[in-house]
Order: C-alpha cells, then structure tokens, then sequence
C-alpha cells in the first residue's frame, strides 16, 4: 500500500526531533514557516525566488512591528527549512540580522519582589518563589515532580532543561 508522501511542515517536525530540539522551539519554527508560506501565497518555498522571499523578514520588522530577537528567530527558522529542503536558498545571505536596542533590563529591588510574592497564592506562589530564588526559566518549573526535589541535599533535578 502507497504511504501519502509526509507535508513541508512534516519533513520539519521529523528533522527537529531527530535533532532533539525542544518542543517549543519546533512549535515556533513551525509556525514561522507556515506564517512564511502564508505571506507568500501559500506557494511552496522552494520555488520563491530570491526577491519574494527576501521580503518576508523586512515586512516582519516593519509592518508586523515585531521586536529583533522575534526576526531573528523567524530567520532562524527559515535557516532551518533551507536544511530541510535541502537546497541552498541564496537569499538568506544578504539579509541582516535585526539588532536589538542597547537598553537595561528592569530589575525589581528585593522590596518589590517580597511584594509581589505576597500577592501570590498556592501553587502560584510556590513557583514565584522557585522562579526568584533559584532562576529556574519557567517551564523548568513547571516541570519540576516531587522526586526532582531533594531536601537534605537542598538540590533540585532539572531535566531537559
């Protein structure tokens, strides 16, 4: 029996697993790749020319507003899909990186912290705490299990972190 051939966005999924990339990173590639294909017509990418396709990352910045680290993943993933399609698509070369804005990151004092763990409750306030106190990102919080914490040893087991 004839297997169906496996869609673009099947060949990218298949590729990021076998590179064991996380799963949010495979969400967002997909989805840039489809928002991609979408701006274009919904014609497949391997038959854009370079013109049509270099138009996508400038338009992100400039009419979708979005910030440089957001391009700059959006171009990523496009890297990504030159792999996956096994073909060289010269446009990527020319097209620069978005720069992000030099500007300092906002640090709460220890006051203003305190005060926003207290307006927490449960749960929540549990991972406020964890996510303060031990820098863990958040979804190496939430998926921390009982068996991850070590109490004598004051150690936490972070998996796929």
């Amino acid at each position: 029996e004839a297997v169906p051939p496996v869609s673009l966005l099947g060949r990218v999924r298949e590729r990021i697993r076998l590179r064991h990339y996380s799963i949010r990173t495979e969400q967002a590639y997909c989805d840039w790749i489809r928002r991609f294909v979408v701006f274009h017509g919904k014609r497949h990418p391997s038959g854009l020319g370079a013109a049509a396709a270099a138009a996508f990352l400038p338009w992100l910045a400039v009419q979708g507003r979005v910030a440089a680290p957001t391009q700059n993943q959006a171009k990523s993933a496009l890297l990504f899909l030159e792999e996956v399609l096994g073909v060289g698509l010269p446009w990527l070369d020319n097209v620069e990186r978005a720069k992000a804005p030099a500007r300092l990151p906002v640090v709460l004092t220890r006051e203003e912290v305190a005060r926003v763990l207290a307006r927490l409750d449960g749960v929540h306030r549990l991972i406020g705490s964890l996510l303060y106190g031990t820098g863990l990102r958040i979804m190496e919080a939430m998926r921390l299990r009982v068996k991850d914490v070590e109490f004598a040893r004051r150690e936490i087991l972070v998996r796929d972190g």
